[in-house]
């Protein structure tokens, strides 16, 4: 899902977090929602404003970049060497 448009960061807007549609609702916000068990439909319910294209997008949002920081994770980090030791 491309969460461009949906997804953006305003340097005033909530400490430039990433947000939804410039509102003050965080991608960390959603995500910590989900992640302690609220329902879609729960979260939709509560803040009308968000429509189910937002939540996928934070989900995609939140992908990608957990993806980005374990690419950039391996690249920075030298791999471990594995030397069998004599018994």
């Amino acid at each position: 899902m491309n969460y461009k448009g949906i997804i953006t960061i305003q340097p005033g807007k909530r400490g430039g977090q990433p947000t939804i549609r410039g509102m003050r609702i965080t991608v960390y916000d959603v995500l910590k929602m989900l992640a302690s068990g609220m329902s879609e439909k729960k979260i939709l319910s509560d803040f009308p404003e968000l429509t189910k294209k937002d939540i996928k997008a934070v989900l995609s949002y939140a992908s990608e970049r957990e993806h980005a920081l374990t690419i950039a994770n391996h690249e920075t980090t030298p791999r471990s060497k594995h030397f069998s030791q004599a018994s």
